[in-house]
Order: C-alpha cells, then structure tokens, then sequence
C-alpha cells in the first residue's frame, strides 16, 4: 500500500515520493530593477493545524495541513531536497499556480506547464514572471486585492500556499531506475552549496479536503522586487507522471499575534535590515544550470503588480551589494587557471 500521508519533520514539510519542502526567511528585494538571489536567514516554524483544534478557525481545521507566522510584507522562498528520483510539486498561491498563473488543478499539464521538476529545480523564491527571472513571494493580509490570487481571479478566497506532488509512473520508474547510474549526475546528485540552507520522518499530517466557501486565511502571497531566477522546462513527456497526485497540502499563513494567540508561542523575530546584512559584506546569490532550459512566463504572471502598488512605497533601505558579495553556485564559470611551457 502506497503512503501517501504529508509528514512534518522539524520545520520540514515531507511529502510522498522523498519531496522535502522548507519555508526560508530572507530578504526583502526592492520593487524596482532587478537583483541576485537573497540570502536564507533561518527557516519559518512550521506547526500542524490539527495539534490546536481549539484555538485555529474551523475553517483551517477543514482544510488541514499547517500554519506558519510571517510579518506583514516579509519575504520567503521555498527550498526543495530529499529527492532521490525525479518528482513533480505543484506550488500554487491562493490556489494560482506558481508556474503557470492557471488556476489549480489536480492533474499536471505541460501547455503551460504547472508544476516543478525536482531535484533540478532547488528553490523558488517567486512567481514566473519573467525571462530568467521571478518577482519576490513577499506577505500581504487578504482583502486588499494586493495578493496574486486577487490579481489574477479577482477574488481573495483562499489565501496561503497550497502543494502537491507527483511521483513517476510504474513505467517511468522502472526506466529512470535501469538509468540511475548513468543519470545520477545531471538529475539525482545535484546538490544545493554554501546558499541558503537548514532523516527520519515526523507526525502525518490529516489531508482534509478545503471547504468551499469556508472563512480565508489570514494572509496571502503578493510580489515583490524581481530576482535572476530560472524555472525550468520539464525535459520530459507528461506520460512519465502518475495522473494523480501523491500528497498534498495546505500552508496557511498566519500573522504573528494570530500565532502567539493560537500556539502560545512567541514568534520570530521581526525580519534582518537589508541594507544592515549588505553593509557587513554578506554574501547574495546566483546560480545557474547550464544543462536546464528556463520556461517562458505566461502573460498572466508577467502582469502581476508588487505589493508596493497597494501598501505604498518600500522604505526600507537598499545597499546594492557588491560584484565580490555574489557568489556562483552550480554551474559557475570558476576562475580560470594559466597554462605555461610544460
């Protein structure tokens, strides 16, 4: 029998087919320009909804799944690991998909497609929304009309972030593993480096199906500044993937007095200055996968204002940070080593 119960680890979410998913605190980008990849500044506590039935909305209790706190306007990406084979997730804002902008759908398409192949693809810091590039996942309270789900459907129902992953068919299985050897290095091996980052499964999480019409979540995924990031193309047929999915589940964002008052405990704290962290010489990121193809963004994401455009302009300071504080990871060109008479 296939166990197809999301598991929470820690702060990790992990989702059947070895999907582990964490939710990284990081640096608010500026609305304008564009920038290289911010650091990750710890990981968001992650709790199950079922462990404070008395105390979470009985909407969230109907929908499941786990509650993070996040501050008003901060910024998070997703860091993805633990896949030994190939995967499927789909990530959808307000039940939008990250990917596509097309409204959330229990079934993987590839025109356009809706989801992330991983272990190729190891974080996502934003929507789709450019070439080569995504805009920031940065916090919003619902009601304003400033988060993706208000700007692309026109209604703010349902608030948080939803995933859900795919396995590979019995017969995609049964080739990727006659493969292994000889694709470990391009599709299981690739590991994440000196970025961003942090065994044995935790507590399942219950998979209650979301009510229709149910109170939404207190807050929702708007956009921020816009960052050199890729999400790349599936190299595969759509036949490789299970036509059902795996595991899902339902993240619902929660301000930090909602927190306190819901778990009893204290949240984070408030998140990093970004001019503070430029100043001290710490590093920013690039990384590119020179064997990847980025996919184009659909004209729905691509017209996806920042949040800025509704709670004002960004105060916050800006130090752009210097050529020597961004480092390469992956694919980087290196520095190159002189030749001589041998």
């Amino acid at each position: 029998m296939t166990d197809t119960a999301v598991r929470i680890d820690g702060n990790t979410l992990r989702l059947p087919g070895g999907v582990a998913v964490r939710f990284v605190r990081t640096l608010r980008l500026p609305e304008t320009g564009t920038h290289p990849l911010p650091p990750g500044l710890g990981e968001f506590p992650v709790r199950r909804v079922s462990d404070f039935p008395d105390t979470v909305p009985a909407a969230w209790r109907a929908r499941g799944g786990v509650m993070l706190p996040v501050y008003l306007r901060e910024a998070m990406w997703l860091s993805f690991a633990g896949t030994a084979r190939p995967a499927a997730l789909q990530v959808g804002v307000g039940k939008v998909c990250a990917v596509s902008g097309e409204p959330w759908s229990d079934r993987l398409s590839q025109r356009p497609q809706n989801y992330l192949v991983l272990p190729r693809q190891p974080w996502l810091d934003g929507i789709n929304s450019g070439k080569g590039t995504v805009r920031q996942f940065v916090a919003v309270p619902l009601g304003l009309g400033a988060t993706v789900e208000g700007q692309v459907t026109g209604e703010e129902v349902w608030g948080g972030v939803q995933l859900q992953s795919f396995q590979l068919s019995e017969e995609a299985l049964a080739e990727y593993h006659r493969q292994e050897r000889l694709r470990r290095e391009r599709l299981g091996r690739e590991r994440m480096r000196s970025r961003r980052s942090a065994g044995s499964f935790g507590a399942a999480l219950p998979m209650a199906a979301a009510a229709p019409g149910a109170a939404p979540a207190a807050m929702g995924l708007g956009v921020g500044g816009s960052m050199r990031q890729e999400v790349y193309e599936d190299d595969r047929p759509l036949r490789d993937w299970a036509e059902t999915p795996a595991g899902r589940v339902f993240v619902h964002l929660v301000t930090p007095p909602q927190w306190q008052r819901i778990t009893g405990e204290a949240p984070p704290p408030s998140p990093v200055d970004r001019a503070a962290y430029t100043r001290a010489g710490l590093p920013w990121y690039d990384y590119y996968d020179q064997d990847a193809r980025d996919l184009a963004p659909t004209d729905t994401l691509e017209a996806v204002k920042p949040v800025g455009d509704w709670l004002g302009d960004d105060l916050e300071p800006w130090q752009q940070p210097s050529p020597g504080q961004v480092v390469p990871l992956k694919d980087a060109a290196g520095e190159p080593v002189e030749d001589g008479d041998w």
